[in-house]
């Protein structure tokens, strides 16, 4: 009986050690991303006396190819001289039919940590 419960754990590692492998060279894809818009309806204020990165929170709606209308947000570190506005439509980027993780396509905003 001991004998069996070793052979199925080397089993087990042997699989987990195969899925890692082909992971790592693109065996498993994962699903082709999605662009769109957003389209922002709430910004956090812009601070006034800071410059450089700040963090904004961000909320709108995420509309593409097989989304429509989907209320999202996210916080993002942004330099305050390009401070996002109620209006702005901002380019996004989402895994196929996933809009809730979408990500801003912008060159001066990047996700915060633990957001």
């Amino acid at each position: 009986m001991l004998e069996f419960g070793m052979l199925l754990v080397m089993i087990v590692a042997l699989v987990g050690v195969v899925a890692v492998y082909l992971r790592g060279r693109g065996g498993f894809r994962p699903a082709q991303g999605e662009t769109g818009t957003l389209y922002v309806t709430g910004v956090s204020p812009r601070p006034d006396d800071l410059v450089g990165e700040q963090f904004v929170t961000i909320t709108g709606t995420v509309t593409g190819p097989t989304v429509q209308g989907t209320v999202v947000y996210g916080r993002f570190a942004w330099d305050v001289n390009a401070w996002p506005s109620i209006g702005d439509l901002i380019t996004v980027a989402y895994p196929a039919g996933k809009p809730e993780r979408w990500q801003i396509v912008h060159p001066g905003a990047r996700p915060s940590l633990g957001s």
